[in-house]
This record gives structure tokens, C-alpha cells and sequence, in this order.
């Protein structure tokens, strides 16, 4: 229990010492001081980090800066997948979405819109070599990669096409380019940022996905229609006194904050550097995300869940019979569900019935806990596995059971238990890749972020691999020497 409360009260004061712990928020009424701003971070020419000093930047970025300083905000960004947005934003851990959001029918259902600050309109992409489709009607039955929660997903299957689900539109283009599938709908200037950044050859913009006009817009909770009413306040003045129109021609070359824009867009790219020059700049990145959020976690949560398996282990053989169903129910859970389910519930969900908890603390119990239903059948073994004379012996002096199991039994089942369990221990470390979908920034959401702005994902996702790879091997090497260490209690 105290080994439990420390490693809680340690990621509390990590998660504050590396600035991740939620703001403050003056809750839901009119004063809000403090807006937390979701956004991608990885859609240029919206929502990136700035190659160069690695601060976040783009479009979305400065509108949103201006309306905080206009509306006397204490504007914060928050980032995150684009399908984590909307979940964030239910569960109270963001403010506001700035993701140049698609107003339309659905949304506008459950959410409050500001006034429009963006116009564009959607296009398709295929591959160079295809002239097939070049309408939405030439969708129907072909396979199209869209992220799930986007607008242009709706658009792709009322037209007809077989939707296949991506995490954003770089890897959607991966797709297309190897045949996969065989056309994207997009905003046309993401794809315009895209082609430039990219300068491949590859892929083309092979017609419009409609003729309609698209609004984009900022996105608030239904329970907050007085910071909307302020964001709609401050983009009147900032439209007004011609700054969002200032904004719009250093990203578009074009005032997209009008209708009228939108057809006139000249993007030149967010990055132009060589391979060489994006691995050389992101390395440093994704050692930062492997020390500050990978290694933590990983520690954190095997120390944690390593503590679980052996109450419930021991649970299970208890014979106390509502001990052991209680354990069986935990570890029935624990390895019935994906651990992404288990993250999503504990991060998200809990959320929503007010318990919000820091994006580390989350990923913490919810790495703990699968830890600890996976790592107790096997801790369970190890203990069955020491021969019953030790059982015996231990009561023959006159150990009680507490004592017999803490002083012999234990010290042997964990000698057993060193295979087993580091393999627990390698797969936790290559599982801390999915905490990036709950706002915790770690080594494979510096890749990702990297990989979106400078489209080189062979070369980043290889680098990433490197990374894991070296760190399992490192505890590879540390297994063996804790196996002669600990045979010294094995009778």
C-alpha cells in the first residue's frame, strides 16, 4: 500500500515538474481565465510545430492566440489526435477545439460553433497514374482512407466509398501511394501544404469533392455559451481591424477568413528540409520523449502493477472465497479487453463523471492495472511452482504464513518469475506508444509529430524502432544477472 501511494504521489510531482498536470479552470461559468485549446499539432499548415524551434505554430495557432488576447484569455494549448479532440472536449479536458474544425449537421447537434473563421472546400486525391475518379460520384465502392472523426469522412461515404480509417492524412497518402486505396477527400488546403512540403509526384489533386463552400469553425462544449459568445466577439474585432486577414495571407497567400478566398490559396510548404536534416533535428526530440515520458511510465507502471499481481496472486490463492472471485474477476478483465479500450475508459471516461484525472496519473493506472492482471497468473505460477516441503519446513520452526510467504516462499517464486515477468516488462515498454492518444507526450508522439510535418515516415517510424529496440535490449541484459542473483534463494 505504501510502495502504491508513493509511486501515485511520484507521478504527480513529475507530471507537475514537466508541465503536464491539467490547468486550472474557473469551471464552466462566464469567467474563464483560463481556456485550454486542443489541437493537432500535426496538420499543417493549421496546427504544427515550427521545424526549427520546435514551438507550436500555424494557422490555427495565431487565430486563436489573437482571440485569447482579444478576449482577455490566459490562452493553453493542449495536443493531441485529431480523434482524441472530441473526447477531450467531452470529458472537460479541453476548453475549445482549433483544428479547423468542418461545421455540419452532426456537430452542430451536440456542439456550439463560434462564427466562421475559415473557408475552404474539399478535394479529391489520387493516385498520379489514376484518371478514374475525379467526382464524388466516382467514389461509390472504391476504398478511401479518411480520419474517423473528420468531416470529409461523412463526405467520402455518402458518396458511396468504402472508408478505410487512418490516423491523419500523411498516412492516408502512404496508403494511396502503395495502392491500398484508392482515393482521400480533403480539404483542399491541407493537400495543397502537403504536395508542397512533400514535392512528391505521387499523388494528385484529381478534381473537387463538390462544389459547397466549407465553414470552419472553433468548437465549444453546449454548456459554455459565453466563452463562444466571446470567441465570437473577439473574431469580429480581429476581423475587423483586418488581422485575421493578416494571418491568412502569411500561411495562404490568400484571405481564406472570406469566402471569396478560398479558390486563391497558395501554400508553399511547412518544411523544406533534406531527410538527413529532419532525423538529425528529431533525434534529440525522441530522446527527450524516451527520458521525460517512456522510461517514467514504464518504471511507474511495472512498479505499480508488479504490486497488483502479487496481492491478486496471492488473492487467488487465498481461501477466502470472495478474495479469490474477486481476483479472477479483475484478471478476467484485465486480459479480456485491449489495453487502448482500458486507457480510453480511464482517461476519457472517467472524465465525463468527474473524475479527471492528469494525463499521467491516467496513463499510470491504466498501464498498472493491465500490468497487474497480466503479471498475476504468472506471479500465481511462481508461487505454485516452489516445491511444498518449503511450505512444511517454514511451519516446522514456527513461521506463520505472512512470514513463511515474505521470507521463503517469495524470494524462490521470484527467481521462477524473471522470464516470464520480463517479458511483461518489454511489452509494457512498447505499450507506452499508445498513451500519446491521451495527451501524454512520450517518444512515439515525437515521431508521429516530426513524421506529419516532414512526411518522411519510413525513416522517422525506423529511428523510433531503433529507439525501443535499444532500451528492450538494455533489459535483456539486465535479466540474467538478476536470475544468478536471486537463485541464491532457490532451495
Amino acid at each position: 500500500m505504501r510502495l502504491t501511494r508513493a509511486i501515485v504521489l511520484l507521478t504527480l510531482v513529475w507530471g507537475a515538474l514537466l508541465g503536464f498536470a491539467t490547468p486550472s479552470y474557473a469551471g464552466d461559468g462566464p469567467a474563464a481565465e483560463v481556456v485550454r485549446v486542443g489541437t493537432e499539432g500535426t496538420y499543417p499548415p493549421f496546427t504544427y510545430r515550427d521545424p526549427k524551434t520546435n514551438t507550436l505554430t500555424g494557422f490555427d495557432v495565431e487565430v486563436m492566440k489573437a482571440v485569447g488576447e482579444e478576449a482577455g484569455w490566459d490562452v493553453r494549448f493542449v495536443e493531441a489526435p485529431f480523434d482524441s479532440l472530441f473526447p477531450s472536449l467531452d470529458s472537460k479536458r479541453i476548453d475549445v477545439i482549433a483544428n479547423q474544425v468542418t461545421i455540419n449537421p452532426e456537430r452542430t447537434a451536440r456542439y456550439l460553433f463560434s462564427t466562421p473563421y475559415t473557408y475552404s472546400h474539399g478535394v479529391i486525391v489520387t493516385a498520379a497514374d489514376n484518371d478514374d475518379i475525379t467526382t464524388l460520384a466516382d467514389l461509390k465502392g472504391r476504398k478511401t482512407a479518411q480520419t474517423a472523426s473528420s468531416n470529409w469522412a461523412e463526405v467520402a461515404r455518402k458518396a458511396g466509398a468504402n472508408v478505410q480509417y487512418v490516423q491523419d492524412f500523411g498516412p492516408g497518402v502512404e496508403l494511396l501511394t502503395q495502392g491500398r486505396v484508392d482515393a482521400i477527400v480533403n480539404d483542399n488546403i491541407a493537400v495543397l501544404d502537403y504536395l508542397a512540403t512533400s514535392g512528391t509526384k505521387q499523388v494528385k489533386i484529381s478534381g473537387n469533392a463538390g462544389d459547397e463552400v466549407l465553414e470552419q469553425a472553433l468548437t465549444f462544449r453546449q454548456a459554455d455559451p459565453v466563452l463562444r459568445q466571446q470567441a465570437d466577439q473577439a473574431l469580429a474585432a480581429l476581423a475587423k481591424d483586418g488581422t485575421l486577414a493578416k494571418i491568412s495571407e502569411k500561411y495562404f497567400g490568400a484571405d481564406v477568413t472570406v469566402k471569396e478566398g478560398s479558390a486563391d490559396v497558395d501554400v508553399k510548404g511547412s518544411d523544406s528540409r533534406t531527410r538527413w536534416e529532419v532525423i538529425k533535428d528529431t533525434a534529440p526530440k525522441m530522446l527527450g520523449g524516451l527520458i521525460k515520458g517512456t522510461i517514467p511510465l514504464t518504471v511507474a507502471s511495472f512498479l505499480a502493477g508488479l504490486a497488483l499481481a502479487v496481492l491478486a496472486a496471492l488473492a487467488r490463492l487465498s481461501s477466502i472465497r470472495p478474495l479469490d472471485w474477486i481476483a479472477r474477476f479483475y484478471i478476467s478483465v484485465i486480459r479480456g479487453t485491449p489495453l487502448l479500450v482500458q486507457l480510453f475508459l480511464v482517461f476519457f471516461g472517467l472524465g465525463q463523471v468527474g473524475i479527471k484525472l492528469d494525463p499521467y496519473v491516467a496513463a499510470i493506472l491504466a498501464l498498472s492495472l493491465n500490468v497487474g492482471g497480466y503479471a498475476a497468473e504468472v506471479v500465481r505460477a511462481s508461487i505454485l511452482s516452489v516445491p511444498r516441503g518449503q511450505y512444511e519446513a517454514a511451519t516446522v520452526i514456527g513461521m506463520e504464513y505472512w512470514q513463511s510467504m515474505r521470507r521463503v516462499v517469495l524470494p524462490q517464486a521470484a527467481r521462477i518469475a524473471v522470464p516470464p515477468l520480463s517479458n511483461t516488462l518489454l511489452s509494457l515498454i512498447k505499450d507506452t506508444s499508445l498513451v500519446s492518444l491521451i495527451l501524454v507526450p512520450e517518444l512515439f508522439h515525437e515521431a508521429n509529430v516530426a513524421a506529419a510535418l516532414s512526411t518522411e515516415y519510413l525513416p522517422l517510424y525506423a529511428l523510433a524502432a531503433l529507439f525501443y529496440w535499444v532500451v528492450c535490449y538494455l533489459v535483456t541484459l539486465a535479466q540474467a544477472p538478476l536470475e544468478r542473483r536471486l537463485s541464491r534463494y532457490v532451495a
